[in-house]
């Protein structure tokens, strides 16, 4: 008997279990290989209002759990261990997972991509108490406050820019004398009101009970430190897709991002990818989401054949 899966799915998060409830519904009969961290990003998440469907907003981690059980609804099977090889360069392409080889006639890459954070001795105790990497998923959260954001490139003027529109005051601390963003971008940001900088100036550590205070700062040329108040702390220095497994068998760009060449496929056919792993630009809950149910539907095409 043919062993070999109709599709496998790599991740959990947004983009794998929309992938999971729709290739599921296409009697695809697909299989998760979840991760040891099943859920994705938005685990780390506190409170989600801004998507659809929960009008008092939801818990992330909540969230994620009614995803998983809607596609276990539909009996979706799952591996909760990370995958540790793939194979792309065959048919059937093979995945290595919970110490076994697994066969699968397509792929759908869902691994998402993880935050880069600044390695703060509380910084990961307070992601979601006043510790975050994504102003339009939390800025509302700091109206008629005081944040400050890290960073030098064009994400760090976004996250600064957009936060203006809720808190009282923003502070983007950066390491050197000058950013690196675009000169247009940081143009907007220096003629902001409600923007400082802090040019020369590293983040040794947050502070907080439960939530942010504030954060302790080193100027790097004095070595002058100072204590800021502040209710939040954006980091907005980039993020690193999950793509170890693929290098040297799916194209990607400098970045480590996936790159898509015929809507939702890879650079290999019948490899597909959805979400964050490939998205650098919107890296929304519900972005991810609408990836992944565009990525199961073109396998779903892709193994009816021409």
């Amino acid at each position: 008997m043919d062993d070999t899966n109709k599709v496998i799915i790599l991740g959990s998060g947004s983009a794998g279990l929309t992938a999971a409830i729709y290739a599921a519904r296409a009697q695809l009969d697909p299989l998760v290989i979840a991760g040891a961290m099943r859920g994705g990003q938005l685990t780390q998440t506190t409170d989600v209002e801004n998507f659809p469907g929960f009008p008092d907003g939801i818990q992330g981690p909540e969230l994620m759990e009614f995803m998983r059980r809607q596609a276990e609804r539909f009996e979706v099977d799952f591996i909760d261990e990370d995958a540790t090889a793939v194979d792309l360069r065959k048919q059937p392409f093979e995945i290595t997972a919970a110490g076994r080889p697994l066969q699968a006639r397509s792929v759908i890459i869902a691994t998402g991509a993880a935050s880069n954070w600044l390695g703060l001795p509380n910084e990961q105790r307070l992601i979601g108490h006043g510790v975050s990497s994504c102003a339009p998923c939390d800025a509302f959260f700091f109206k008629e406050k005081e944040v400050a954001v890290v960073g030098g490139g064009d994400s760090a003027m976004e996250e600064a820019l957009f936060l203006t529109k809720f808190a009282t005051r923003v502070t983007i601390i950066h390491r050197r004398d000058q950013f690196r963003a675009s000169k247009i971008m940081v143009e907007r940001a220096l003629r902001h009101g409600k923007i400082k900088v802090l040019w020369d100036t590293v983040v040794e550590d947050v502070v907080g009970n439960g939530k942010v205070e504030g954060i302790t700062l080193r100027n790097v040329k004095t070595h002058a430190r100072q204590d800021l108040r502040v209710d939040g702390l954006f980091v907005a220095i980039g993020h690193t897709p999950n793509t170890t497994l693929f290098r040297g068998q799916i194209e990607l760009d400098e970045e480590g991002y996936i790159v898509l060449k015929d809507q939702t496929m890879t650079s290999v056919k019948g490899v597909f990818a959805a979400g964050d792993v490939h998205d650098h630009r919107y890296r929304q809950a519900v972005t991810a989401a609408g990836w992944g149910c565009m990525a199961a539907m073109d396998a779903e095409k892709y193994l009816e054949g021409p």
